[in-house]
C-alpha cells in the first residue's frame, strides 16, 4: 500500500495512538533552541525506537515518525526500518515503504540505498517460503539502481535460487560471483555447492565448485553430501563422507543428518550402527533432527525395535519422531503396534498432520486393518479438519485393494471427490492381476497408456496381463513400442551389505569376479528347497519359453544371487539382509521361506513397499503384501 502524505494519512495516528516515547521526542523537538543541530538527535531516537520495537503496531507509529521528521532518505534509519521489519515478518510492509509504487510517496533518493540495505530486502525475502523470486527482484533492483553487491549479498541471493531452482538463472548468478571476485569467498561456495543441488542437472557444476574450493569447512561437506544423498546418491553420499573423515574435517550434526539419510536410502544397518556409535564418541550434537535421522534410519534398515527404543528414550518429540515409528511398524507388517501408537501420540495432545495420517493409514493397509483404515480416513476431516489429499485416497485404495476387494476400491475411486492419479490406477491393476480380474485389469492398462504414454511401467504391466493370457503376440507388440519410444523396464536389483561394503545384484548378473561360486550356491539352494517342498512359481515367468528354461530364469532374480552370496560370505546362523529395488515377485517370496528354513536363517528383505521377515519358513507379512 502507498502513503498518501498529500491526505496527511498518518498525522492523525501521531497525534493520537504513538507510544509515550515518540510523543515525548516530538514535543522536545518542537521546543530545541534554534541554535540546536537537529539532525542527529531525531535519527538516534528512530534507531532506539526501532531497537526497542516489540510489535508490529509499534513499526507502524515509528514509521509515521520517520516520515514526519523526514528521515526516509536516512541510510541507518533505512536499513534499521527494513531489519525490524523482517523480524516480525513484515518485509512487504517495509519494501512498500523503500520502493513505493504510490506516485505521492517520498521516494527516497537512490544515492541513500546501499548494499547493507539491499542485503537486508533480500536475506528477508530469501528466508520467506513463498517470497524467492522477490528476493531475487530486488537483487536486480540493486543492480539497477546502481548499487554494487558485496560478498554478503550473494549467500542470500543464491539462497533465494535454491527456491526457484532454476539452473540457467544459478548459474547467471554465479558469473556474477566470479567477475565481482567473491568465488573464494567460503560462505558464498558453500551456498553454490549447496544451490547447484538443489538444480535438476547442476550436481556435476556442484562437484566442480566442491573440488575447485581452496578451502572448505564441514559445512562444503555437508552441502555436497547432503546434495548427493538428496538426488539419490546415497553410495556417492556415503563415500564422501569417508573422504571427509580422511580429509579431518570435522563433521556437524548436519552432515550426520545428511549421511544417515544415505544410509537409510541404502538399507545398510551395519553402517547406520556404526554411524551412531560416531556420533556418541565424537559428542557431536544430539539435534531433535539428528535423533529423527536416527529413528528413520533404524526403523528403515529394519531394527525397528532399536528405532522404537531410542524413540521413547527422546525428552522432547515432534511430529516427525512420532511419524517415523508409525511409518517404520507399518513397513514391517506391525500395523496394530503401529495404530496403537498413533492413538498415543493423539491421547499426548500431539495433533496428527497429514502427513502421520498417510503413516497410520499405510499401517492399516499393510497389515489388512480395513475397519481401521475406514475409522482413520473418516476422522482426518470429521475430529482433525485436515482435508484428505490424494494421497490418502491412495491408501485406501491400497488398502482395499491389497485386501481384495476390488469392486469396492473401484467404487471408492469413481466417488472421489479429486482426480484420481495414475498410482491409483495402478493400485486397482495390481489388485485386479491377483484376484485373476484380467479383462478389468487390461482395459485400465489400456486407458492408463492413453493419459500417460511415455511412462514405462504403464506398458510393463499390460505386457505382463498379454503374458498371462498366453497372447505373446500382443506382448511382443507391447514390447515393440516400448523400444520405439526409448523406453526401459527398470531392472530389479538387489543390495547387500557386508562387512562394511555394498554389493548389488541384478537378475542374470556376471558381473562380480566370485560369479561361477554364486550360481553354484543358487544351484545348491535350488536343490536342498525343492526336497524340502519348494515348487517354482514358473507363471511368473512371462516369457514363451518351456518350464525347465522358466525354472532357470527363475533361478537368476537378483534377490536369489544376494542371498547366495551371503550364505558363502557368513558364518551359519548370522542373519542375511537383503534390499529390493521392486516389489518381491510371489516366487521369490515364496523361495525365501524354505531357504530360511533349509538354511537355519532369518532373512530380512526389504522391497519397494515393505519389510519381510524370513524365519523358520515363515514370513512376518503372512503371505499378504
Amino acid at each position: 500500500m502507498g502513503f498518501k502524505m498529500s491526505q496527511c494519512t498518518y498525522f492523525p495516528i501521531i497525534k493520537t495512538n504513538l507510544s509515550g516515547a515518540i510523543t515525548t521526542t516530538l514535543t522536545t523537538l518542537k521546543h530545541l533552541p534554534p541554535h540546536t543541530t537537529k539532525p542527529r538527535v531525531p535519527e538516534q531516537t528512530c534507531l532506539t525506537l526501532l531497537q526497542s520495537s516489540t510489535t508490529l503496531s509499534s513499526l507502524t507509529q515509528i514509521h509515521a515518525l520517520i516520515l514526519k521528521l523526514g528521515l526516509h532518505n536516512n541510510p541507518l534509519v533505512l536499513t534499521k526500518f527494513a531489519s525490524t521489519s523482517s523480524n516480525f515478518n513484515a518485509i512487504h510492509y517495509a519494501s512498500q515503504f523503500l520502493f513505493p509504487s504510490d506516485q505521492n510517496t517520498p521516494l527516497p533518493n537512490p544515492i541513500y540505498y546501499d548494499a547493507f540495505l539491499f542485503n537486508t530486502v533480500i536475506r528477508a525475502y530469501a528466508q520467506t517460503v513463498d517470497s524467492k523470486s522477490t528476493a531475487l527482484h530486488f537483487y536486480k533492483t540493486m543492480l539497477r539502481y546502481g548499487v554494487v553487491p558485496n560478498k554478503f549479498t550473494y549467500p542470500f541471493v543464491l539462497k533465494a535460487c535454491v527456491g526457484i531452482a532454476d539452473l540457467n538463472l544459478g548459474q547467471l548468478v554465479h558469473g556474477f560471483v566470479v567477475k565481482l571476485g567473491f568465488e573464494d569467498c567460503l560462505h558464498v561456495q558453500n551456498t553454490m555447492v549447496h544451490m547447484y543441488c538443489y538444480c535438476e542437472g547442476g550436481d556435476g557444476y556442484a562437484r566442480k565448485v566442491f573440488d575447485e574450493s581452496p578451502k572448505s569447512d564441514s559445512v562444503t561437506w555437508s552441502a555436497m553430501i547432503g546434495g548427493y544423498a538428496r538426488l539419490g546418491r546415497s553410495a556417492e553420499a556415503v563415500g564422501l563422507f569417508r573422504e571427509m573423515q580422511v580429509a579431518g574435517v570435522r563433521p556437524d550434526e548436519i552432515t550426520m543428518v545428511s549421511v544417515l539419510s544415505a544410509c537409510t536410502d541404502l538399507g545398510a544397518l551395519e553402517l547406520g550402527k556404526w554411524l551412531e556409535s560416531y556420533v556418541e564418541r565424537k559428542e557431536i550434537t544430539k539435534s531433535l533432527e539428528l535423533c529423527n535421522a536416527l529413528i528413520d534410519m533404524f526403523a528403515k534398515c529394519g531394527d525397528v525395535d532399536k528405532a522404537m527404543k531410542l524413540f521413547r528414550r527422546m525428552s522432547t518429540r515432534t511430529i516427525v519422531s512420532w511419524t517415523s515409528v508409525i511409518d517404520g511398524l507399518a513397513m514391517h507388517g506391525r500395523g496394530l503396534e503401529a495404530v496403537s501408537l498413533f492413538d498415543e501420540m493423539v491421547e499426548r495432545g500431539v495433533t496428527p498432520d497429514d502427513v502421520a495420517f498417510i503413516g497410520v493409514l499405510s499401517a492399516c493397509s499393510h497389515s489388512g486393518l480395513v475397519d481401521k483404515g475406514h475409522y482413520y480416513f473418516n476422522s482426518m476431516q470429521k475430529s482433525f479438519g485436515i482435508v484428505p489429499k490424494i494421497e490418502h485416497h491412495g491408501c485406501m485404495v491400497d488398502l482395499l485393494s491389497r485386501a481384495g476387494l476390488v469392486r469396492e476400491a473401484l467404487e471408492f475411486v469413481l466417488k472421489m471427490p479429486i482426480e484420481p492419479n495414475q498410482i491409483i490406477w495402478r493400485s486397482i491393476i495390481t489388485a485386479c492381476h491377483s484376484r485373476g480380474e484380467l479383462k478389468l485389469e487390461e482395459s485400465i492398462s489400456k486407458e492408463l497408456i492413453k493419459s500417460e504414454p511415455m511412462h514405462e511401467s504403464n506398458y510393463v504391466l499390460l505386457s505382463i496381463i498379454y503374458a498371462k493370457l498366453l497372447r505373446w503376440e500382443k506382448k511382443t507388440k507391447v514390447r515393440e513400442m516400448m523400444d520405439m519410444k526409448g523406453m526401459k523396464k527398470i531392472p530389479g536389483s538387489t543390495m547387500i551389505e557386508l562387512n562394511n561394503e555394498m554389493y548389488e545384484f541384478v537378475a542374470g548378473d556376471k558381473s562380480h569376479n566370485q560369479y561361477k561360486e554364486i550360481y553354484e550356491m543358487v544351484e545348491e539352494m535350488g536343490k536342498k528347497i525343492k526336497r524340502a517342498g519348494y515348487v517354482p512359481t514358473t507363471s511368473q515367468v512371462l516369457l514363451d519359453i518351456d518350464e525347465e528354461d522358466k525354472e532357470d530364469a527363475l533361478h537368476k532374480h537378483s534377490e536369489k544371487l544376494a542371498i547366495a552370496f551371503a550364505l558363502l560370505k557368513t558364518k551359519p546362523g548370522t542373519p542375511i539382509r537383503i534390499v529390493k529395488n521392486l516389489r518381491v515377485c510371489e516366487d521369490c517370496h515364496c523361495a525365501t521361506k524354505f531357504i530360511s528354513k533349509v538354511y537355519d536363517r532369518e532373512i530380512v528383505v526389504r522391497d519397494r513397499n515393505r519389510f519381510h521377515h524370513f524365519k523358520n519358513g515363515l514370513c512376518s507379512c503372512g503371505d499378504f503384501w
